[in-house]
């Protein structure tokens, strides 16, 4: 027989030697004149919020601490980096519960056969009241998804899902916050977006909505400021690139065109980007973080918006909150209407709710086709909505101009300019509005 032939084999013969020997070990509950394997102990149930650190020693590799502090985790050996919280959740689940799959051997004379002698992989939990857990982990169980595991200083060897092994092997890449910009969202006081198009300062009223701040006091737009935050919060590093790779994304970044910066503010004080673009692909450098990556067009297109992007294009504010008050002026006609319950009143009499609510809709969605810096003359029209019981007034005025109308909100510069008929089919609604049938 040929030597190689003759390794194959005696590796094939190993393989089964080492199956029939866990099957002798391990036998199967259920069959005849076997006695059942004993149920699955419970090896670990540690609480998540009672550990203060975690140590991931790997033969080969540096030790990893992680620590946390004030409710979040950091990477703190062998660098300094912020931590993905919902990475290290993940591998503290792992032991809450920890339940081992057999008892292998509770007082093994040799740990070897089991790759325990020099274990592979150790992980160490401390807890806030001073207790340790450590985790031994071995080699892979011979034809199962298991792997061999000892406790501590504890002799026995157990074998445990594959899976907690998956769960606790973690690389400093794995656990590291990949995101560019770290900011909490809910905490957020200001945002500054700028590019070749200008500059825009957002923050936050007394009632927790964005407003512009700069380049002039305006209604923001709270779709375009979320979306904003969103793609920024989304932005990400990827930690694979090779070194010539991260070479090429330096250069690219060097070279490219700016497209555009933004800055975000919140408890722990002030972060920033810079995107850059270079033929079809966008780079970014971080504040917080080294080095330049390349992002996802997305993140390039929101901060090299205009700020006219982020201004609220919408005449009115009271969105799906119902008005309880309306009041329609066109020349000398007007229009008193007062909601009592869930019935419209002009006059003391009961409307047709279906008519007031067509007037509702097209009100609601009016919008400015473009901001102008002037040109509003008299009023053709005004209409003031009360809504959010009672807290929110506004009144509007509509001028009529060649192309459309020119809408100017109470108390506010701001001039919206808007097409012909979407007003003129809001005023025929108005006209619309009639009683309610007489009941049988």
């Amino acid at each position: 027989m040929k030597p190689r032939s003759l390794l194959v084999a005696a590796i094939i013969l190993a393989a089964l030697s080492s199956a029939v020997w866990w099957a002798k070990k391990h036998p199967q509950s259920g069959t005849t004149g076997t006695p059942a394997t004993p149920a699955a102990p419970k090896l670990a149930d540690v609480p998540q919020a009672k550990v203060k650190q975690v140590e991931i020693a790997k033969k080969g590799g540096p030790r990893i601490t992680l620590d946390s502090k004030n409710g979040r985790w950091s990477i703190t050996t062998p660098d300094q980096y912020p931590a993905d919280q919902e990475a290290v959740t993940t591998l503290l689940s792992s032991v809450s519960p920890l339940n081992a799959d057999t008892v292998v051997d509770e007082n093994p004379k040799d740990v070897e056969q089991f790759g325990l002698k020099d274990p592979p992989l150790i992980v160490t939990l401390h807890q806030t009241d001073g207790k340790t857990d450590q985790f031994f982990i071995g080699g892979d169980v011979p034809a199962n998804s298991l792997v061999y595991l000892r406790l501590g200083s504890k002799p026995a060897v157990y074998a445990v899902a594959s899976t907690f092994k998956t769960s606790v092997d973690k690389s400093v890449n794995d656990l590291r916050d990949k995101r560019l910009l770290t900011f909490d969202t809910n905490k957020l006081t200001s945002v500054e977006v700028g590019s070749s198009k200008g500059d825009v300062v957002l923050g936050k009223n007394n009632q927790g909505d964005w407003q512009i701040v700069k380049p002039h006091p305006d209604r923001a737009d709270s779709f375009q400021v979320e979306e904003l935050l969103r793609k920024l919060g989304d932005a990400k590093m990827d930690l694979s690139a090779s070194a010539d790779d991260q070479k090429k994304t330096a250069v690219a970044f060097a070279s490219g065109q700016p497209v555009g910066a933004a800055k975000v503010t919140d408890a722990s004080g002030m972060q920033s980007i810079e995107v850059r673009k270079d033929k079809a692909d966008y780079y970014a450098r971080s504040s917080i973080v080294k080095g330049i990556y390349k992002v996802s067009a997305d993140v390039g297109q929101v901060v090299g918006k205009a700020p006219d992007d982020f201004r609220n294009k919408k005449v009115f504010d009271f969105g799906f909150n119902d008005p309880t008050k309306i009041e329609v002026q066109q020349g000398a006609a007007s229009q008193q209407l007062a909601r009592s319950g869930t019935d419209w009143k002009m006059n003391g009499k009961i409307l047709d709710g279906g008519s007031v609510q067509a007037f509702i809709d097209k009100a609601r969605d009016l919008a400015a086709t473009k901001f102008l810096p002037s040109g509003f003359t008299s009023p053709a029209a005004v209409v003031s909505i009360t809504s959010n019981d009672g807290k929110r007034f506004e009144k509007v005025e509509f001028a009529k101009v060649a192309d459309g109308y020119i809408a100017r909100r109470e108390n506010e510069p701001t001039l919206y300019h808007l097409d012909a008929k979407p007003v003129d089919d809001m005023l025929e609604a108005s006209k619309g509005i009639k009683p309610a049938s007489s009941k049988k």
